[in-house]
């Protein structure tokens, strides 16, 4: 692959510009092309007012299960030159849950293939320049780091990605006349065990009745008893707060002891969940929002306050409604110290954790915030104005989660889009063209001076992300398949059916891949987040092995396995549909993503959470 001259920025991306300054051009790339060095264009004409939010886009990742899927005859390309997967309507209106069958019949899923992991070659560079507040520092927090959460927050939800089917990440509602209240737990699931051979629905087989020596035990296996509507619910978390792992779905929000299973509380809410932040806050806390009412065209304006360790609810407050025209309320949820904020291509405030009060409203002028990724820092995804109607214009940023005002604005060359933020401690983001199906990754110092452009070579890659425009639900951060450490950006390969995939370790300061590990058998494995200064990664199970939880050292070599799951139990493990993922106290939970059938009775029995121990 042809490397861009060492010493000389990728086209365009160069030092840091003025404000106002608009954006260089992106270099061209074509499947099989590798990162070709592009010259800066020169400035153009000065920027006009501020456009509109960017109109929604299709969601090029396909199905949900799996890093991807072989074609299939009579089957169309998808928009990146990854196959788009069909999906038949059940009965309930919602595409029925047919995962395809990866090699020698299990099934894969986890991981949503990335649409521009497609086609062989490096992400493409999505030139842009510094503008703003050079002597501000910047970016800490990573998104896939376990830093972000202390104290009582043991881990953060890894969630699967989702697609055009799927609805908008959801959270539980309440109504200013009968707001959310903790209740007592509710029998809505039913603890279960069995040895992986059944179907999993009669309660008389034990799970662990197949475990071999050297395996996790099943702590335990929860079944869904909650009477949905006819499209299913999307399921939230899980997040594992202390000893207690909590999740969310449609109009409740429960948590359960960790060790057993059982359930530790219950908060009802009126109407359907609709947001919520990728992580809780340190104290373990979380904000939930959810719909203004139960009508169609509900708005995802209200917010909700509750204690993850206990149940307790606290404050309620809404997002102030939109007025501008074409606007969505489409609001993402994220949490950077004492402030949550609400963001959509309308609007964006701050709240303040500990009382609910709106402490500040983001920019209507210039970059104009749409999306916020949490953590130590708080950073913002921006539109800016572009100096033609038919171009758009985005910027990257540190904002003060005090005040909302930008500590350092990084722009983007013209029709580059911020796509998702994979670390904000340090500042790796992803952008992308889709129209010209190119990608970028790249990473900022703190300063928000370019740091590197990562060079993938010829290798495909499959990062999770629920979504690949922040819209409708869809945060902009919370992907798996990518982790970073202060000096080193981690991500998984794509899959190769009957191979092993690998993670590629690259120096942040030069983009240049350091070390690969290779997945252990013929299996997958998902990086997660740091942890304790190792990566921590999932396995996926395979036809004859169960999944397994390992660490890969910050120096390379194969994945050391810290909790193998039971081979007997691979089938249940392998049902999750489009799942999430959760490690802490000694124990992995996997939750399923949605839960729907064709009617009310295989509703009931759908697996939603299993837990594996020591």
């Amino acid at each position: 692959m042809t490397q861009p001259p060492s010493n000389q920025p990728p086209g365009g991306f160069g030092a840091p510009q003025d404000p106002n300054q608009t954006p260089g051009q992106a270099p061209g790339q074509t499947p099989g092309q590798g990162l070709p060095p592009v010259p800066p264009v020169p400035p153009q004409a000065p920027p006009v007012p501020p456009q509109g939010p960017p109109a929604a886009a299709p969601n090029p990742y396909g199905q949900q299960p799996g890093y991807g899927y072989p074609q299939t005859p009579g089957q169309q390309p998808g928009p990146y030159g990854y196959p788009q997967q069909p999906q038949q309507p059940g009965p309930y209106g919602y595409p029925q849950q047919q995962p395809q069958p990866g090699p020698y019949g299990q099934q894969q899923y986890g991981q949503q293939p990335n649409p521009y992991g497609g086609y062989p070659g490096a992400p493409t560079p999505p030139p842009g320049g510094n503008g703003g507040d050079k002597k501000r520092t910047a970016i800490v927090a990573g998104v896939a780091a376990a830093a972000v959460l202390v104290a009582a927050v043991t881990t953060w939800a890894v969630v699967g990605g989702g697609d055009d089917e799927k609805n908008p990440v959801t959270l539980p509602t309440a109504t200013s006349s009968a707001p959310p209240t903790s209740a007592a737990p509710k029998p809505t699931e039913s603890v279960d065990q069995g040895d992986g051979s059944g179907d999993g629905r009669g309660g008389e087989d034990d799970l662990n009745a197949g475990r071999q020596a050297g395996e996790a035990k099943v702590g335990w296996l929860l079944k869904n008893d909650v009477d949905l509507p006819r499209n299913g619910a999307d399921v939230l978390g899980p997040w594992i707060v202390g000893d207690t792992v909590v999740k969310a779905m449609y109009k409740g929000i429960d948590g359960y002891n960790l060790a057993d299973g059982k359930k530790k509380w219950h908060v009802d809410v009126k109407f359907e969940l609709c947001a919520a932040p990728p992580a809780p806050a340190a104290d373990g806390t979380m904000v939930f929002g959810y719909n203004d009412s139960a009508k169609d065209g509900a708005k995802c304006t209200e917010l909700q306050k509750i204690d993850l360790k206990t149940g307790k609810v606290g404050w309620k407050t809404s997002v102030p409604k939109s007025t501008a025209l074409f606007a969505f309320d489409d609001n993402t949820l994220a949490i950077s110290g004492n402030t949550v904020t609400a963001a959509g291509t309308s609007s964006a405030y701050g709240f303040d954790l500990k009382t609910g009060k709106q402490i500040f409203k983001g920019a209507t002028t210039g970059c104009k915030p749409y999306g916020y990724a949490g953590g130590s820092k708080l950073i913002a995804a921006m539109s800016c104005p572009s100096g033609s109607t038919e171009k758009k214009s985005q910027a990257i940023g540190e904002v003060d989660p005090r005040t909302g005002k930008p500590k350092f604005t990084y722009k983007l060359a013209a029709d580059w889009e911020v796509d998702k933020v994979y670390s904000v401690d340090p500042l790796v983001v992803s952008a992308t063209q889709r129209a010209q199906k190119k990608w970028s990754v790249f990473a900022l110092d703190n300063k928000g001076k370019l740091r590197s452009q990562i060079q993938g070579g010829k290798d495909k890659f499959a990062p999770s992300c629920g979504g690949t425009f922040v819209v409708f639900g869809k945060n902009l951060q919370g992907c798996t398949g990518v982790a970073a450490d202060a000096n080193t950006f981690y991500m998984a390969t794509e899959v190769d059916y009957g191979k092993p995939n690998e993670v590629i370790a690259f120096d942040l300061k030069t983009g240049k891949a350091k070390w690969r590990s290779k997945a252990p058998g013929e299996q997958t494995m998902i990086p997660l987040r740091m942890d304790a200064g190792k990566v921590l990664v999932y396995v996926d199970p395979s036809y004859d092995k169960g999944g397994a939880v390992a660490t890969i050292a910050p120096t390379g070599g194969a994945p050391k396995i810290v909790l193998q799951h039971p081979a007997s139990t691979a089938d249940i493990e392998n049902s999750f549909y489009d799942p999430g993922f959760a490690y802490g106290g000694g124990s992995f939970v996997v939750t399923a993503g949605r839960v729907s059938a064709s009617n009310d009775k295989e509703e009931k029995l759908v697996k939603t959470m299993m837990a594996f121990s020591k």
